[in-house]
């Protein structure tokens, strides 16, 4: 954990992938991260999120989704619905800088953890919102998730193989995209409000997301009348060699997104005659004759294994083994690296954690596994002078 935000502090209304994803990034660097939960419910629903739990870590705490997505936070389990709990809440937001939250749209305003609502308590408070299609509009009220913005926004006729079924992304990708712009539009204001004196509601959706994410995509469409679809092979749009190609035991990734890395594959592979050749001279030529160039190169290819081409390719073509999930996590370069976070779970062996991917000069401190629910309460509460009697009495009362 890096000290990057250290002094930023952020009570986290929070559930599931996207929200907790955006203010691990933040926990990640440094930042006092809360988790507000709601202990009638069992907080965070991603702590019961399976299939794979470990029996080592705290009762509420053993899912794996859940440890991936809140490390180095703390949760305060408590009804903000309830009058005390509200007034514990909002003695809580003069005390840091932001809230956020990851709710359906109409939600926020009901619970009164927007900044017209918290300026009062907190002039300089900022209040992120996640939501599935924003907190305005006719789809305010609509759950969201990941997949079905893939499925509206196009990304579904642009993964897999053309005379497949439409597919999704193979991952939450939309989620934690959304969460990351979370993150980065809360720390943009909260260094306004620093500046200014005054917070601000700062909102990102799902969708919108996910339909801004199309990028020169969706630039071709609307000003040329471009409707890019699922290539053969995931290709590129426009730019040959980058596919998928086959070696003698499976397949490689070439991406010749440049001019010169064309001579290079040409070399490589023992084919120098083909840079000259005219009909792969350029791009428009080699896209032209992209089939052919396909079965040439597979036939090329396969002379190999794709680790024999790593080799050869390594640091001048730009080129990927396809590898599944384990295959990716056990290679050298990430085994041997800090790519993979060990966090200690007593009782059990140590999480083995995506590490975060920012990096930093500057000092560090040891990361912690996510919270089991309430794990903080009386922390936290001592803080802003709760006593012991008066905590056990909340707790009693389902308050905490």
């Amino acid at each position: 954990m890096l000290d990057v935000l250290k002094g930023v502090r952020i009570l986290a209304v929070e559930q599931y992938g996207a929200g907790p994803f955006g203010t691990q990034i933040l926990s990640d660097l440094g930042a006092d991260v809360i988790k507000i939960e709601d202990p009638r419910t069992g907080g965070d629903v991603s702590r019961t999120v399976g299939p794979y739990f470990g029996d080592h870590l705290p009762e509420t705490a053993q899912s794996y989704f859940f440890q991936g997505l809140n490390r180095n936070k703390k949760s305060l389990a408590i009804d903000i619905t309830h009058p005390e709990g509200r007034a514990i809440f909002e003695r809580l937001v003069r005390r840091v800088d932001a809230v956020s939250n990851n709710l359906r749209g109409d939600v926020p305003e009901k619970l009164g953890i927007t900044y017209a609502q918290l300026a009062p308590c907190n002039p300089s408070i900022v209040c992120a919102h996640l939501t599935g299609y924003g907190r305005t509009g006719p789809r305010a009220k609509w759950p969201g998730y990941d997949y079905l913005m893939q499925a509206e926004t196009g990304y579904f006729h642009l993964t897999g193989e053309p005379d497949s079924a439409p597919s999704r992304m193979g991952h939450s990708v939309v989620d934690l995209m959304t969460g990351a712009m979370m993150s980065l539009g809360l720390v943009s204001a909260v260094l306004s409000a620093r500046e200014t004196g005054v917070g601000r509601d700062v909102d990102v959706s799902l969708f919108d997301l996910a339909l801004s994410s199309l990028n020169y995509l969706a630039h071709w469409n609307l000003n040329a009348g471009a409707n890019p679809t699922r290539l053969p092979r995931s290709a590129h749009q426009s730019l040959t060699p980058c596919q998928t190609y086959k070696t003698r035991d499976g397949w490689i990734y070439l991406m010749c997104n440049k001019e010169k890395f064309w001579g290079l594959l040409c070399e490589r592979i023992g084919k120098p005659e083909w840079i000259n050749d005219p009909r792969f001279v350029k791009f428009p030529d080699r896209l032209k004759h992209r089939e052919l160039l396909t079965t040439m190169l597979d036939e090329a290819l396969s002379a190999r294994t794709t680790d024999e081409w790593m080799e050869i390719f390594a640091g001048s073509v730009p080129a990927a083994p396809i590898f599944d999930v384990a295959d990716a996590l056990k290679t050298s370069f990430v085994r041997d690296s800090d790519r993979i976070a060990p966090i200690p779970a007593p009782g059990g062996p140590d999480l083995q954690l995506m590490a975060s991917p920012i990096r930093a000069s500057g000092p560090a401190t040891a990361d912690t596994r996510s919270p089991a629910l309430g794990e903080h309460n009386e922390e936290i509460l001592a803080e802003i002078g709760i006593k012991a009697g008066d905590i056990a009495r909340l707790k009693k009362e389902g308050v905490l």
